[in-house]
């Protein structure tokens, strides 16, 4: 099958790169002009500098070119993806589309898989996510993640796999994209913790306490519990919630410590976290670090009083 990864950020080129490893593929990018940097000096140096192009990967602005593969991975942000579905679902339809975003939808409330049955006719969704960042993928760094699609997804998970990047497979693409998607709201509030200084044992008290809220809002959603506790779920939210390479954690940290951020930089978990607190209260269900995440982001509390209202929560059983 052919592939092609649309969206030439860090993580698409990276998954480019891998993928190219094993053969034939085509990256596609908005810019003509990013596009020629690339093919000249075989290199993304805006998004992913120091790891050289294969040979086998193609790199191309044409917009018809990459829809003509068979197999597509969506590697762009959540918040875009709707409007470049409905732009192209004529061409997309019947095709195998693999979406590499952590998101959910703010205007539907739906997570890609959701976005992809509702704009792109007789379309196959799938969702690649789980714990990686751009730049292990690239370097041939061991990377496993999970692969949902709801039928049987064999072949897709043996296309997309390389030597380097191990592939578990699900059925279960409700609870995928949900871990992929809550994780980065959890890790904007354990950078958080640690750019105000409240130490390693707050931010383990934190994380376990976000696993508790991710089990909760994804049962609530019709995930199955195993799922959050693999890969997209409990993996990812240990690598985003400690390390600096995220961007959701390097967004909580400015916010604890009150350092700026900048803000041409795409971190998911703002809006995820907007969206995820108004499901909850749709719902019913109780996201009550989600909702401090939300008022932070939007600067309607500050750091100490966020921790002082979790910390004045009622007691109870774990």
């Amino acid at each position: 099958m052919s592939i092609a990864v649309l969206g030439a950020g860090a993580f698409g080129t990276a998954l480019a790169v891998s993928l190219a490893r094993k053969g034939p593929v085509t990256l596609w990018a908005r810019g003509a002009e990013q596009v020629h940097e690339m093919a000249e000096s075989r290199e993304n140096a805006r998004r992913l500098p120091g790891v050289k192009l294969p040979e086998t990967l193609t790199v191309t602005s044409d917009i018809e070119t990459a829809l003509s593969a068979e197999t597509l991975l969506l590697a762009m942000p959540m918040q875009q993806m709707a409007g470049f579905l409905q732009a192209h679902a004529e061409a997309l339809a019947g095709k195998t589309l693999v979406s590499c975003a952590k998101g959910i939808d703010l205007a539907t409330g739906q997570g890609p898989t959701g976005l992809i049955r509702a704009h792109v006719a007789g379309a196959r969704a799938a969702v690649l996510t789980g714990p990686s960042f751009a730049a292990d993928i690239a370097r041939g760094l061991p990377t496993a993640l999970t692969l949902a699609c709801t039928d049987h997804s064999e072949e897709l998970q043996a296309e997309l796999s390389t030597p380097t990047l191990r592939l578990y497979r699900t059925t279960d693409t409700t609870g995928a994209e949900l871990g992929g998607a809550l994780k980065n709201v959890y890790a904007i509030a354990a950078g958080t913790v640690i750019g105000a200084g409240l130490g390693e044992s707050a931010r383990a008290a934190l994380m376990t306490r976000s696993f508790a809220e991710m089990q909760r809002i994804a049962l609530a959603l019709g995930a199955r519990p195993e799922t959050l506790s693999g890969l997209s779920g409990f993996g990812d939210l240990v690598l985003t919630c400690t390390s600096a390479q995220s961007r959701n954690f390097r967004l909580g940290r400015a916010i604890g410590s009150g350092e700026g951020f900048d803000p041409s930089i795409t971190v998911e978990g703002v809006a995820t976290a907007k969206a995820l607190d108004r499901l909850a209260r749709e719902r019913g269900i109780e996201t009550p670090i989600a909702a401090m995440v939300r008022a932070l982001t939007e600067e309607k509390i500050g750091v100490s009083e966020a921790m002082q209202s979790l910390l004045a929560r009622p007691l109870k059983e774990e």
